[in-house]
């Protein structure tokens, strides 16, 4: 029996319920300082003397710290006490946002952006990364929905709060979300349980070593690449939906935000109460459902000939996505107990790729193409693509039972490959 399961064994609901909840404010904290600097950027254009265009960078700046330093801080993690990574990583996220609000030019907001994305990078592998040691396994997908959820509710929520804040002062809300980054960090503090090293003796460390014991698994590396297929396409669509509903229904910028809200209360309805679902029907059939579901919804929603319909299956798109956001976590994490910051980091840089690749394509097919046809088209095609990889790699066939009474899937393929 290996560290990771008999840490899960003998827990309490109550105590899942305290890790999910905790996950849920980690994790919408961690988002909301993503999405906070967008509803800003004239202001802070203006403020800064700088052009529209040069300001978005702030908005960069803060992504690309996140995605760059979560190739390292996945490896350096493992094999330490996930709780203090966790506590260092988010202390120095909320310096870096406080910083932001005290920042004299560009050059020092794009700094402490940078490090702000680079703080958060250490703390959200580890709430993932944590969840399957310290939950019991029949909840360790309604925890990862929780937090899940955090996410999502954070992604719709941190443009109108930076906005309203802003009203104030632009100072303002990095203040705020400092703030209640200091109380999640005594939260934590206080509550939140010491996760040793799931390493076992001999087993490869460093950043080159725990890649390459990860990419040995054939099953891990096709279930990467597919999540990324997936988050390319998924996020083209959710970049380029406010633009469409400008474009073709002559939405305002608050009717696009109340409708880009209304999306992420669906993907946080199913993130949370969805593991009801996955636990009757199992994690490959509703992956079936998720991607059946969105091939079908967004095929049709560009031919919704009213707005009425087009929010309704974009609503109904969102709900899908955050069912499955908490298998896909749970795929990856399953192929390693030793390296689950690493895989998490993985998991995190594919969507900041995906979307950023996502993003280039989807305005050159939102202009060339009529409607949201073009957009939703490579989604599509994108969805086709993952789900073809994942069938290749057997994620949509019932699982078979484990080798041995303490083996995980990663443990049993690698026993597999000896053989």
């Amino acid at each position: 029996m290996t560290q990771a399961q008999s840490a899960t064994q003998g827990r309490a609901p109550r105590s899942s319920s305290l890790i999910a909840w905790l996950a849920f404010a980690t994790m919408f904290v961690i988002g909301t300082d993503t999405f906070l600097v967008a509803p800003m950027l004239p202001t802070l254009a203006a403020e800064f003397d700088v052009s529209t265009s040069v300001s978005g960078w702030m908005v960069s700046a803060y992504a690309l710290g996140f995605a760059l330093f979560a190739l390292v801080a996945g490896p350096l993690s493992d094999g330490r006490d996930r709780r203090g990574v966790l506590l260092l990583g988010f202390a120095g996220f909320a310096v870096a946002t406080a910083l932001c609000g005290v920042a004299q030019d560009l050059w020092t907001m794009l700094l402490f952006r940078f490090l702000a994305g680079m703080f958060a990078a250490l703390v959200t592998p580890q709430i993932w990364a944590s969840i399957p040691v310290l939950v019991a396994p029949d909840a360790i997908m309604k925890t990862m929905g929780i937090a899940g959820a955090g996410m999502s509710i954070s992604q719709v929520a941190g443009v109108p709060v930076g906005g309203w804040l802003a009203a104030f002062s632009w100072h303002m809300p990095f203040f705020v979300v400092a703030g209640l980054s200091a109380i999640a960090w005594l939260l934590l503090w206080r509550v939140f349980p010491s996760v040793p090293s799931t390493r076992a003796p001999g087993e490869a460390t460093g950043i080159f070593g725990t890649y390459a014991g990860l990419f040995r698994s054939a099953t891990f590396t096709w279930y990467l690449l597919a999540y990324f297929v997936y988050q390319t396409g998924v996020f083209e669509t959710i970049s380029f939906i406010g633009s469409w509903l400008n474009k073709d229904f002559g939405l305002g910028v608050g009717a696009v935000g109340a409708s880009m809200m209304a999306l992420g209360v669906g993907m946080a309805t199913t993130s949370i109460f969805g593991s009801h679902l996955i636990r009757r029907i199992g994690e490959h059939r509703t992956l079936a459902v998720v991607f059946t579901g969105l091939v079908v919804i967004y095929g049709a929603v560009p031919f919704a000939p009213n707005l009425g319909l087009a929010i309704a299956g974009l609503a109904l798109g969102s709900a899908v996505l955050g069912l499955g956001y908490p298998i896909f976590m749970a795929m990856l994490l399953s192929r390693t107990t030793a390296a689950r910051g690493t895989v998490s980091s993985l998991s995190t840089t594919a969507l900041y790729v995906g979307t950023t690749i996502g993003g280039l394509v989807g305005g050159v097919l939102l202009t060339d193409f009529d409607g949201f046809k073009g957009v939703a088209g490579f989604t599509v095609v994108s969805l086709l693509v993952s789900a073809a990889i994942f069938a290749g790699a057997g994620a949509f066939k019932a699982p078979k039972p484990a080798a041995g009474s303490g083996s995980t899937e990663a443990e049993a393929e690698a026993e597999t490959t000896k053989a």
